[in-house]
């Protein structure tokens, strides 16, 4: 507190010797009135010692001088303070204390949670080191062209990709393999270089036959030990096939037909029997095949197949992609150690893994992934390869249950050099191997096809794990479902398989992410006309909403008319956006859940749509801003998901044919300048009753802008909306609004021409006389009476009275009509 001044003391000690309250508060008013009653926090004794005096503030308010500082001392003072009461300060030398704050409750954060392969549940994503992420995704095998089997994994774990890193800001280190060495890509590159030399050759009609009928022997062996039934049928197919496609030259060759004729036939059996006679041609001399170089040809080949299947479907390319081939080195050196730590052995020079050692380790545990697999022979088989499985190969291990990590190269086979004689990997160590090599003793995700759980993974939990002594290899396992074409597995064995390019060629790119969106990654999906047929009415619904939305967002306005009143209408359409935001928040957490993601942004777009339509009804313009916000979010959900290109700012883009040109940016503004100029046009045709011009605009609407990609939407008292589409979608629209039309006009001539009908059958029922409408029937009766009215049935007998009876009321009933057309007839109103 700061001493008294001389000025105001003196003041003071005059004011308080007035005996009188009402008077010396009348006294201290008029003398605060003459300085500044605001002095901060510097008080001087004698502003303490006069308002003392006061036990409250006076009620008067002609004295608010006095009051505005006995509010101000007894705010500094901490109360009030009455006559004789000793007045102190707060703590802190006379300023308030600043209240405790209290955090809000909050609500706890959602915690990602992936479906684990390795404990069967879905379990909270922690990576080992921060946001950094390292994923391994097993590649293809490269023999063949890439399928929609293939994109249903390749797309999946690209949307899981995208999510972890676009949504959830995880670092990925995303490493994908390709298989080029492998029993298949052996046996296939064999196959394929065999016959292109026997079709070189030109082989004569009759040397053909035979060895069509040689392939059918060997072939009809290999269809009687087949046990599986769909393998079993296929081959069945491919065996009818071929000997179908044999008649036709052995007709030729018995009636001695021109050459011509024969040759045609005999080119027609080659292609339909390749399969069959590459088979044979391989078993037969498929060892004398030595060059290392067929047998990287293929592989090359289908691998930038792949890669362009992949860019195609808009599957981003891996951090880094390793191939067998190249690994080879690393590969030798991974088994040399497994066998350096007790779980590999070498026989006749292949090197195989000791599952039951692995198995009996204290540290070590075998068959994590299916161990109700484990044992399974025929499972394990097939993961050796066709190559691998002969009898002899079979007695070089200790265990049937054992795997190869080296196999020693036979005739025919590619091969390196290693410390076990010329060989080559075996398929499940070169993931080991590879994936090892880049990210170490432990990832954090590896990723395969549902059907590489066992025993591709298993295996390669093993012998790295076995390599690395360790037991965690793997953290999160993640396998997607299997892709079904009506129902059945889709496989390349079975030739049951439609490949990326010929689904690209009835679908984009962008469908088919939306048929898998729309679906659980780890679940099978039937890719079928209904599963299509939902992903383009779901493509076609959101970039409606987009079109709106550009529509709305291109109309003029200044600066501050982009922001407008928030009413109720808006704050209950915001509330739902958040509401929906945080319901897509949840369902990525919970396992990625992108069909429950889509569904909460479908119900979001409908529920703009009312908003827009109920705006559109009351002749107003929606808030542009707020469903700006709405279309960027969905816009930045679907590009998080690869559905729609980083460079577009909102919504779907719309390209020129074959380029990356963004047709919107560049054709928009003529677009609109025509739309506006046509508006004019259509209001003076109105305005001077000239329907031929209104026509034309129909017809530029209708028939010609279509045809460019273009729709104009004419809603009456508003402007008409301008939206780019895709010429094909534009066409079909059309022509499918043409048959509802059609159909509209059809079922409306039906009507008239029916009613037409009756009112025509009406018309000549009326003509009739009641007295003659029943001497026709004579065979239903013999007798009438006076008027007309039947009295006996056929046979003479009279009829009952119940008959007589509903006779009477249909000839009074036809009386009352003829009565009808005789009134008709006499006032000129029948035509």
């Amino acid at each position: 507190m700061s001493g008294s001044s001389g000025e105001q003391a003196p003041a003071y000690s005059s004011i308080l010797s007035i005996s009188d309250e009402a008077a010396r508060v009348q006294a201290l008013n008029e003398h605060l009135s003459t300085r500044s009653y605001v002095r901060g926090y510097s008080l001087s004794q004698a502003d303490v010692d006069v308002f003392r005096q006061l036990s409250a503030p006076p009620a008067d308010t002609r004295l608010f001088h006095v009051a505005r500082w006995f509010r101000h001392i007894e705010a500094i003072l901490g109360g009030p303070c009455g006559r004789g009461e000793p007045c102190g300060r707060q703590a802190s030398k006379g300023r308030r204390e600043q209240p405790q704050w209290s955090p809000p409750a909050g609500s706890p954060p959602c915690k990602l949670r992936l479906y684990n392969s390795l404990t069967r549940s879905k379990d909270v994503f922690i990576p080992q080191h921060g946001k950094k992420v390292m994923w391994y995704c097993c590649g293809p095998t490269v023999y063949d062209a890439s399928h929609m089997g293939h994109a249903r994994s390749y797309v999946s774990f690209d949307i899981l990709r995208r999510v972890l890193r676009g949504y959830f800001g995880y670092d990925v280190l995303y490493c994908m393999n390709i298989t080029d060495v492998d029993d298949k890509i052996i046996r296939r590159a064999r196959q394929n270089y065999l016959f292109e030399q026997y079709r070189e050759k030109q082989p004569p009609a009759a040397q053909l036959l035979d060895d069509v009928h040689a392939a059918l022997k060997l072939f009809s062996v290999k269809l009687r030990e087949t046990t599986d039934p769909d393998k079993k049928q296929m081959l069945e197919r491919i065996q009818h096939a071929v000997k179908l496609a044999a008649e036709p030259l052995e007709r030729a060759m018995q009636s001695d037909l021109p050459a011509a004729v024969a040759d045609s036939c005999a080119e027609a059996l080659l292609a339909e029997a390749k399969d069959l006679l590459s088979d044979w041609l391989d078993c037969a001399l498929g060892s004398e095949v030595t060059d290392n170089s067929i047998f990287s040809q293929l592989p090359k080949f289908w691998e930038e197949e792949f890669h362009r299947d992949m860019e195609a479907l808009n599957v981003l390319p891996p951090d880094v992609l390793t191939r067998v081939s190249e690994y080879v080195p690393e590969i030798v050196n991974f088994v040399q150690k497994i066998v350096d730590n007790g779980y590999g052995y070498a026989s006749n020079g292949s090197v195989y893994f000791d599952t039951a050692k692995f198995a009996s380790s204290e540290r070590h545990s075998y068959g994590k992934l299916v161990p109700e697999a484990v044992g399974d022979q025929k499972a394990l088989q097939e993961g050796e390869g066709d190559l691998s499985i002969s009898a002899d190969r079979l007695s070089e291990k200790r265990s049937p249950n054992d795997f190869a990590l080296w196999k020693a190269s036979k005739p025919g086979e590619p091969s390196w050099p290693c410390p076990w004689g010329k060989g080559r990997p075996g398929w499940h160590i070169e993931c080991s191997a590879m994936a090892g090599t880049l990210l170490g003793a432990s990832m954090d995700i590896h990723g395969g096809g549902f059907d590489l759980r066992f025993p591709h993974h298993d295996n390669e939990l093993a012998q790295s794990e076995a390599y690395f002594e360790n037991d965690c290899w793997v953290r999160y396992f993640l396998h997607t479902g299997h892709l079904t074409i009506a129902g059945c597995k889709m496989s390349k064995s079975l030739k049951n398989f439609i490949t990326i390019k010929d689904a690209l060629k009835k679908h984009s790119a962008r469908q088919l992410r939306l048929a898998f969106l729309m679906h659980s990654w780890k679940d099978t999906l039937d890719y079928s006309s209904n599963t299509m047929e939902s992903a383009l009415q779901y493509e076609k619904f959101m970039n409606e909403f987009f079109l709106n939305v550009k529509d709305i967002l291109r109309a003029p306005v200044d600066i501050t008319g982009r922001f407008e009143k928030w009413e109720d209408e808006e704050l209950e359409l915001n509330e739902s956006f958040y509401d929906k935001k945080a319901a897509v928040h949840e369902a990525l957490c919970d396992n990625v859940d992108t069909r429950t993601v889509l569904e909460e942004m479908r119900a979001l777009v409908s529920r703009c749509n009312l908003y827009m339509a109920a705006r559109k009804a009351a002749r107003r313009r929606p808030n542009r801003a707020l469903l700006e916000s709405i279309a960027l979010y969905l816009t930045h959900m679907l590009k998080i998901f690869g559905a729609i290109e980083e460079e577009s700012s909102l919504g779907f883009p719309v390209r020129g044919p074959g380029t990356r040109l963004d047709l919107e940016s560049t054709v928009m503004p003529y677009l609109q300048v025509l739309s506006e100029f046509r508006e004019g046009v259509r209001k003076i045709a109105r305005e001077q009753k000239v329907p031929e011009v209104l026509q034309l605009s129909d017809a530029l609407r209708d028939d010609i802008l279509p045809e460019l990609g273009v729709r104009f939407e004419d809603h009456e008292g508003l402007p008409t909306v301008v939206k780019l589409g895709d010429r094909e979608a534009l066409l079909r629209e059309r022509e499918e609004k043409r048959q509802v039309e059609e159909e509209k006009r059809r079922k409306k001539e039906e009507a008239a021409r029916k009613k037409q009908g009756q009112e025509a059958a009406k018309l000549a029922k009326m003509k009739i006389p009641p007295s003659e409408m029943f001497l026709s029937e004579s065979d239903k009766y013999s007798k009438f009476d006076e008027n007309g009215l039947p009295t006996h049935d056929t046979e003479g007998k009279e009829l009952s009275k119940g008959r007589a009876k509903k006779l009477r009321k249909l000839f009074e009933a036809q009386e009352k009509l003829y009565k009808e057309y005789l009134q008709m007839v006499q006032t000129g109103s029948f035509q």
